[in-house]
């Protein structure tokens, strides 16, 4: 068998056999197969396009390239959840404790931000004393004495994908859907939960810029978690615009606090609420979608899904005085405000705009090897929807390196839209897969 010929195969749009997949991931991994032949046949992909049973295969030979994470040792349905990327996407930090203060176990292994989306073990690295660095025997512990774990990526994982991933980023091919779906399904099937939830974003914000694109995204990797024997539900969402208020990584856990005690934005709630209730129902602790919204209603008022978090921060080292009394938590010292060249209603405030100024004002990296600066990002004082004067102030930025200010100012020009008519608000919420 030759690289070539598979490559030559692909390019004229022919499916590929599974021993010819597994040849070429296993060669890649290996090193036998060069980048310039991977490239060539990502880029065949990515014109040609895969079957869902390429797909599959292709997902589950990166799954076997290194180590995978075997749960059940851990009582109950695990159930995972993973969002395809976004700006002020701090979900997971809410919704994980609100599904485990539920009775769903949830042992998560999450990753760092690159680019204009964040990463949650970011977030969580910025409360002072927390550690995502687990190893697997404190990981299981940790879940099964208190129901909830997020930590980085241990071990070997998926070293198939690392490669891939690499290669596509610099070969036009990080939106291939067959490459997109597998890397991040091989990922959440080697982890080793029961069940997986997915949010797919689309808009400015996303990877996926349009809702055809990504409900077909969101279509591929319920298909690929069903073909592996793991229930997989998918929840499109939009992210033309920042999802709640803040923007970095201390900003975000500030958030995440307020929202566990029942006090964000609506919308940030309501995709909360939306995910929290789909995790209940996938680890089988609600019959229906109703009793599980009742339960999340419940544990937030009652307090516990604040405790289930405040317990994971204390397991793993954090300085819980932060997140009791989140005014602590020190963000950037400079501050520059965005004000409203007009008076009128917000009609937008562009998600990609935010998240690109927010990572040069230095909360996200833009190389993986780029230091991260936990109280620099962006806070909305403004929403979509509300009535500003002229002058009023819509963002507040955070640096702490008065140079980069003019970067972050000129990439937010043209970000905020202001007209006479009020918008008509709209769900965050576009569509589901299962």
């Amino acid at each position: 068998m030759r690289t070539v010929d598979i490559i030559e195969k692909k390019k004229l749009g022919q499916e590929l056999t599974d021993e010819e997949i597994a040849f070429f991931i296993k060669g890649y991994t290996e090193g036998t197969v060069p980048d310039y032949q991977a490239s060539a046949l990502a880029m065949a992909v990515y014109f040609q396009d895969m079957s869902d049973r390429e797909i599959s295969t292709l997902t589950l030979c990166m799954r076997d390239s290194g180590d995978t994470v075997d749960l059940s040792d851990i009582p109950g349905i695990k159930v995972d959840k993973h969002s395809t990327g976004g700006v002020g996407d701090k979900v997971t930090m809410i919704v994980a404790p609100i599904a485990a203060a539920c009775g769903v176990p949830i042992a998560k292994m999450s990753g760092r931000g690159l680019g204009f989306t964040g990463g949650t073990i970011d977030k969580l690295e910025s409360i002072p004393g927390l550690s995502t660095a687990v190893d697997n025997e404190r990981f299981f512990k940790q879940v099964k004495d208190m129901g909830i774990a997020v930590v980085g990526q241990t071990g070997n994982l998926c070293p198939a994908d690392k490669k891939l991933y690499a290669l596509r980023d610099v070969t036009a091919t990080i939106d291939s859907i067959p490459m997109i779906a597998s890397s991040i399904m091989s990922k959440k099937l080697a982890a080793g939960s029961d069940r997986i939830l997915l949010d797919v974003t689309t808009g400015s914000g996303a990877f996926m810029k349009s809702t055809e694109r990504a409900m077909k995204l969101a279509e591929r990797m319920v298909a690929i978690g069903t073909a592996a024997g793991r229930k997989t539900v998918a929840i499109v969402t939009d992210m033309n615009t920042p999802l709640g208020r803040c923007v970095g990584n201390r900003l975000e856990v500030m958030e995440a606090v307020d929202a566990l005690h029942g006090k964000a934005e609506t919308e940030l709630m309501e995709i909360c609420l939306t995910f929290a209730s789909n995790m209940i129902l996938l680890g089988e602790k609600a019959e229906t979608i109703e009793e599980a919204e009742s339960m999340v209603e419940r544990v937030i008022s009652d307090g516990s899904a604040y405790k289930k978090f405040r317990d994971m921060v204390m397991a793993q080292g954090g300085d819980v005085s932060y997140i009791d009394d989140i005014s602590k938590l020190e963000l950037a010292p400079i501050e520059y405000e965005i004000k409203a060249a007009k008076s009128g209603y917000i009609h937008n405030i562009d998600a990609l705009a935010v998240g690109e100024a927010s990572m040069l004002l230095g909360a996200g990296r833009e190389t993986k090897d780029d230091n991260i600066d936990f109280g620099a990002g962006i806070y909305l004082e403004k929403l979509v929807g509300d009535y500003v004067n002229e002058g009023d102030t819509i963002l507040r930025l955070y640096t702490s390196d008065k140079s980069k200010i003019s970067n972050a100012g000129r990439r937010l020009e043209g970000a905020i839209v202001i007209s006479e008519n009020k918008p008509e608000g709209k769900s965050k919420i576009i569509g589901k897969v299962e």
